[in-house]
C-alpha cells in the first residue's frame, strides 16, 4: 500500500500598522494587524487596552503603556519645538461628518446615536454633543483614530439617547482644516403616526356597500308587491 502526502506552501501577507503621534493637547498610540486593532494606550485611564476579539490567540503587550508614556512626553516636547521653528508643513484634510441612529427609532426606548467623522488629517479633532441645544457630557464614548488607505483618518463618537417626540440631537466637529468654522450635523425625532386614510376609505366603502344592499332589497320588495 502506497501512501501519498501532498503539501502546498501558501504565502500569507499580513499588514501591520502602528500609530504613534501627538499634538499639543492630544496623543495616541495604537497597533493594528490586517485592519483589526490589537492594542491602544488609554492616557485618560492610564493603562493599555487590548482590543483583540475573545476568540483570538492571546497576546501580551508587556511594558507597551509605560514605553508609550515616555515616547508621548518626548513627542509633545518635539511638537512645540518644531512648531516654533516651522521645520515641517502639515497638509490639512477637512473631515466629513454624518450622524445616524444605531437601531430603528422607538419612542421611550434607549438607543445609540453615532457621529462618524472621516477623511481628515492630521488626526486631532474634538467632537461635542447637544440635546435640544443643551450641551451633553454623559453617555458619550469616543473611539481611537483609525487610519484609512489614503492616509486620512476615521473616528466615531456615540451618545446614549432615549428618543422623545420632537427631540433634536447634534454633534459638532472642530478640526484645524475647518479654519474655525465647526461642522455640525443634527438628527431629530420625527416618528410618523399611522395614516388614517386607509381606515377612512374602508369605512366609506363599507357604508356604501351596505347602502347598496339596502337599496337593492327595497327595490326587490317593491317589485314583488307590484306583481
Amino acid at each position: 500500500i502506497l501512501g501519498f502526502y501532498y503539501a502546498r506552501c501558501i504565502s500569507v501577507v499580513h499588514e501591520y500598522v502602528g500609530i504613534h503621534g501627538c499634538s499639543e493637547t492630544d496623543g495616541e498610540d495604537m497597533h493594528e494587524l490586517d485592519e483589526e486593532e490589537m492594542w491602544h494606550a488609554d492616557f485618560n485611564q492610564k493603562r493599555g487596552v487590548v482590543t483583540l476579539p475573545d476568540f483570538a490567540n492571546p497576546l501580551e503587550f508587556t511594558h507597551f503603556y509605560e514605553t508609550s508614556v515616555i515616547e508621548m512626553t518626548g513627542c509633545k516636547s518635539d511638537v512645540g519645538t518644531l512648531m516654533c521653528y516651522h521645520i515641517f508643513c502639515v497638509f490639512l484634510d477637512a473631515p466629513h461628518t454624518s450622524i445616524y441612529l444605531k437601531d430603528d427609532v422607538e419612542l421611550g426606548v434607549q438607543n445609540t446615536l453615532i457621529c462618524h467623522v472621516t477623511g481628515f488629517y492630521p488626526p486631532s479633532l474634538s467632537i461635542s454633543w447637544t440635546t435640544n441645544n443643551a450641551n451633553v457630557t454623559e453617555g458619550i464614548s469616543l473611539s481611537q483614530y483609525r487610519p484609512r488607505a489614503d492616509g486620512t483618518f476615521n473616528i466615531f463618537s456615540t451618545l446614549k439617547v432615549t428618543p422623545a417626540e420632537g427631540d433634536i440631537y447634534s454633534c459638532t466637529v472642530n478640526h484645524r482644516a475647518l479654519q474655525g468654522q465647526p461642522q455640525t450635523k443634527t438628527w431629530d425625532v420625527d416618528v410618523a403616526l399611522p395614516s388614517v386614510g386607509p381606515a377612512v376609505f374602508c369605512g366609506v366603502g363599507l357604508t356604501l356597500g351596505l347602502l347598496g344592499v339596502a337599496a337593492g332589497t327595497f327595490l326587490l320588495i317593491k317589485g314583488n308587491n307590484c306583481n
